[in-house]
């Protein structure tokens, strides 16, 4: 692994990548959730979920460009050249590898999920079309990183899939609910859909945290050879320590709002409760943003196993 320019601006811009994704996910659970209370112009929720629809559209916008930003630093990688010279290998790349085969999947994902974000109406058309989009864009995702030298059909890239597509449903949810979408639900007359909104939130995210364990775990275990003294010797180790020390902060403040600062907000829908939460988020979203920097760089990092021989 050098770290040069191009391997600074190609993990900026999956950096950033996951980050939109994740983005774009929160959003559109939030958004569903809080369809139904918001379909007056005049409701306490109409100003939250009005954020969550303008959070997933300029998510999407986001990922799209960023998609488009990667494939050309990545190209000028593969072929040892200048990033403008990076234009002209672009083709030869996406039909000749597995990675412009990747790319593409997870690229039209995030084109029908640009798309879909801007529809007017919410029907299941609508929201087939989107979640095949995010499918689309985290199997594709999967298959840029590691777990594709295992083959395209393989159990490497379906639990490196799961892997992504739960950890979009956690992060978002904290990303979008912490940084957008719960602080517009701050007002006292929509303290009745901010706890709906909050218990949903927690639940799910429950849910894609243990998923986000259970394939955590199996891809650790990957890509460290099933040796912790690759995880103690090489960058990459040190880089998933790091990353697993982010993970344990997000899930201290998960826990915390989960078990104390929620079921309080439950009994007294007090202001002060309610900052609480939102304050705990907040912070537990600033915990994401690390989680998914350290992401890029562990996919665009030498593995443990192969470091190490």
């Amino acid at each position: 692994m050098s770290i040069d320019g191009l391997w600074i601006g190609q993990v900026s811009m999956a950096a950033l990548m996951n980050v939109a994704f994740a983005f774009a996910v929160g959003a559109a659970l939030l958004g569903a959730w809080l369809a139904n209370d918001a379909q007056s112009s005049i409701a306490p929720a109409r100003p939250a979920w009005l954020r969550a629809q303008r959070s997933m559209q300029v998510s999407a916008l986001v990922l799209v460009v960023a998609d488009l930003g990667w494939l050309l630093y990545q190209a000028a990688e593969m072929a040892g050249v200048r990033l403008p010279a990076a234009f002209g290998v672009v083709p030869t790349m996406l039909s000749q590898t597995h990675v412009g085969f990747g790319w593409s999947i997870a690229f039209a994902g995030a084109l029908m999920l640009l798309i879909v974000s801007f529809a007017g109406q919410t029907n299941v058309l609508r929201n087939a079309l989107l979640w095949l989009a995010v499918i689309a864009i985290a199997g594709g995702k999967a298959s840029l990183g590691h777990a594709a030298d295992a083959g395209v059909a393989s159990a490497a890239i379906g639990m490196h899939t799961l892997h992504v597509l739960t950890t979009a449903v956690w992060g978002g949810l904290v990303l979008a609910g912490g940084l957008s979408v719960l602080p517009a639900l701050g007002a006292s007359v929509a303290r009745g859909v901010l706890i709906r909104t909050a218990t949903q939130l927690s639940n799910v995210s429950l849910v894609a945290v243990a998923l986000v364990m259970l394939t955590g775990v199996f891809n650790a275990a990957r890509g460290s050879g099933n040796s912790f003294a690759t995880i103690e010797t090489s960058t990459w180790g040190h880089v998933l320590l790091l990353k697993l020390a982010l993970v344990a902060l997000a899930l201290v403040l998960g826990g915390l709002n989960r078990f104390a600062a929620l079921p309080r907000l439950r009994r007294t829908a007090s202001t002060m409760d309610a900052h609480t939460f939102a304050n705990l988020l907040y912070l537990e979203a600033l915990a994401m943003l690390g989680i998914f920097a350290a992401a890029a760089v562990l996919s665009h990092s030498v593995p443990g196993y192969a470091a190490l021989g």
